[in-house]
């Protein structure tokens, strides 16, 4: 059954509906936007945000651990790449009124060149907060508050999108954003990420201790305990989920970064195999000039 979160609702419609906004400016205009671009963010992104917080996932992501994490690695993993293919800042920049000297472009650019914003985007920093975020989840009292209170549970959910979108927006992303490093350097940011979702899904399915227990113990006295599996297999196929869906994805992950990395190469070729062109011509021009001067000059044979 599909439920709605009234607040997450409101925010994915505004999300949403400011990209498409953004992109009837555009074409009204006269100016393309590319319709991939369109659909990573409006179909992948924002339709994994909806399928995660308002379909029969977000349903029962209270009432299994397992459901739970199905949702958690969309919203920290899948959501974030596809908003970033999207490319939304480069898209504000071009359909904002004013000039990179007035108006909201102004704003937007000095927000972008802001030094939160370098820190915010700072791999080193954007790779303990990924890291560390889930840790402090599941082993602290945060989880908890999650499963009793709606309006953490809501939270929560919005940190696991802006957390995974700090770190993959820089590394995967098709904006101008502060944090930009070097397609080896992404590569090596994405390959840290694989061992610690292993580790922490195994650590997750050989836990003695049922995270959330209390409230999951809670469930399985009312109607729902004719059909819900043990505490300690759900929390144990949550781990599973955790370890093979990160691997999955960050397989992903990797696919769009190497095609990214080749497209970035080829694009340095032809900029290359351009300027040598250009270099060329310019010193074919030269010896040119120079022909016809040797040409004209007192001593050539037409003077004699």
């Amino acid at each position: 059954m599909w439920s709605m979160d009234p607040f997450l609702f409101v925010v994915g419609v505004w999300v949403t509906g400011l990209y498409l906004y953004g992109v009837h400016v555009l074409r009204r205009r006269g100016d393309d936007w590319p319709i991939s671009r369109v659909l990573w963010f409006v179909v992948a992104g924002m339709g994994g945000f909806f399928l995660a917080t308002q379909g029969g996932i977000s349903r029962y992501d209270t009432v299994l651990i397992s459901t739970h994490m199905v949702q958690h690695m969309i919203l920290s993993m899948w959501v974030p790449l596809a908003l970033a293919l999207g490319a939304p800042v480069t898209l504000a920049l071009r359909a904002l009124p004013g000039s990179t000297r007035t108006g909201p472009k102004k704003v937007l650019l000095a927000v972008l060149h802001s030094r939160v914003a370098k820190v915010l985007s700072f791999p080193p920093f954007t790779l303990a907060l990924y890291v560390l975020s889930p840790w402090a989840l599941y082993f602290s009292g945060w989880y908890d508050a999650s499963l009793t209170s709606e309006y953490v549970h809501q939270m929560m959910h919005i940190h696991l999108v802006l957390v995974g979108t700090l770190f993959f927006w820089p590394l995967l992303g098709l904006d101008p954003v502060p944090g930009r490093v070097s397609h080896p350097m992404r590569l090596l940011l994405l390959l840290l990420t694989l061992p610690f979702h292993a580790f922490l899904g195994i650590t997750i399915m050989d836990q003695k201790t049922i995270i959330g227990g209390d409230h999951y113990a809670s469930l399985r006295e009312g109607p729902m305990a004719d059909w819900l599996p043990s505490m300690a297999s759900d929390q144990h196929l949550a781990g599973a989920i955790l370890w093979a869906s990160g691997d999955a994805i960050g397989m992903i992950f990797f696919a769009t970064l190497f095609a990214q990395w080749v497209r970035s190469s080829m694009k340095e070729a032809e900029q290359v195999d351009r300027r040598l062109d250009r270099e060329e011509a310019r010193a074919a021009a030269r010896a040119a000039q120079e022909g016809v001067a040797s040409d004209s000059g007192p001593g050539s044979a037409a003077d004699q």
